[in-house]
């Protein structure tokens, strides 16, 4: 046998079966596979929703992690709590969220400038 073939044998099933166990797992159904941020509101899209049901849905994970992550550290401020590191993390992630969300507004500008300069 081959090496190409000894590699797909082996390696290509189980990458498959992987993502195949991804796609089950996500709550949009089969053949979406997104992270945690990026998910719309429930039934957003298949409800006539759209691309600004899309965002909106991403504003609000963004605007529940950084909730979360304050009231965390709040309580850890006032003594109601000693999980510093689960505060820390909740911050950093809501960090991550807010950045992932800027890079996205950042992309959809440019790519309305650039649709703008096109000539018709």
């Amino acid at each position: 046998m081959s090496p190409i073939g000894s590699v797909y044998t082996s390696a290509i099933p189980q990458a498959l079966a992987r993502a195949e166990g991804l796609r089950e797992k996500s709550p949009l159904g089969p053949g979406s596979i997104l992270p945690d941020g990026m998910r719309p509101a429930p039934n957003s899209l298949s409800a006539g929703g759209g691309f600004g049901t899309m965002l909106d849905g991403l504003v609000d994970t963004v605007s529940s992690k950084q909730a979360a992550a304050s009231d965390l550290t709040k309580r850890v401020l006032l003594g109601e709590s000693d999980q510093l590191h689960q505060s820390v993390i909740a911050m950093q992630e809501a960090s991550v969220a807010f950045t992932l969300m800027v890079e996205v507004r950042n992309k959809l500008v440019e790519s309305y400038q650039e649709l703008m300069r096109m000539q018709v």
